[in-house]
């Protein structure tokens, strides 16, 4: 059992920086691409926003799991053949800027109409007033909504081992498979996902704190 748990450990450290990367890599794009698609949402004609809804709920209304299988083996039939790690990558940014687009739209009208109104009247310019103003107050109310987000993100790239993505989940059971310590390298596997969960709760508490004092100043 000692010896099962060593291995998996052993693999676990091998996997993870992949992992963190396309985690990271995945969330960074889907926080840029939620944000564009909120913001076009919230400021764009209704020509526009409707189109990108339809979309976001597309993406929300079907697996993760299915739709890492549709790009990474469907892709090929309509030209687009990718390796697993871009694959990953890409399904990862696609699932999750549909959720941080609703999040972000939620952070847009969750400001008081007034507070740009009031700024109107004081001759602030729109963009400066979007700028200076309604970000700020925004990013304060969906900080804790990203990270949880970021949390689920961080757990679903343990499907992408379904597509050969050489990352934390894949290196570990294939420990299992080849000394069928299943029970062992599960909980290797619940250890090191709970230990990234909680470090990514920290950083967000903490990212939370400096913008309140940020605004408060």
């Amino acid at each position: 059992m000692m010896q099962a748990l060593l291995d998996s450990f052993a693999a676990a450290a091998r996997g993870l920086p992949l992992t963190l990367a396309i985690w990271g890599a995945g969330v960074a794009t889907g926080l840029a691409l939620g944000f564009v698609v909120a913001a076009l949402r919230f400021f764009a004609p209704a020509a526009l926003s409707w189109p990108l809804a339809a979309a976001v709920e597309a993406v929300r209304g079907v697996p993760f799991l299915v739709q890492c299988f549709l790009l990474y083996f469907g892709g090929p039939f309509i030209g687009i053949d990718l390796t697993p790690i871009v694959a990953g990558w890409v399904a990862l940014s696609v699932y999750g800027a549909a959720y941080f687009s609703e999040v972000f739209r939620a952070g847009f009208m969750a400001v008081p109409p007034g507070h740009l109104e009031a700024a109107r009247m004081l001759g602030i310019p729109r963009n400066q007033a979007v700028l200076r103003i309604m970000l700020p107050m925004m990013a304060l109310a969906v900080l804790p909504s990203l990270a949880n987000l970021a949390v689920i993100l961080i757990k679903e790239t343990a499907i992408l081992s379904i597509i050969t993505v050489p990352e934390l989940t894949f290196r570990v059971q294939g420990v299992g498979s080849a000394t069928f310590a299943f029970a062992e390298t599960t909980l290797v596997l619940a250890i090191v996902y709970w230990a990234l969960v909680e470090a990514t709760a920290v950083a967000s508490r903490f990212a939370e704190r400096r913008i309140a004092r940020a605004l408060a100043a």
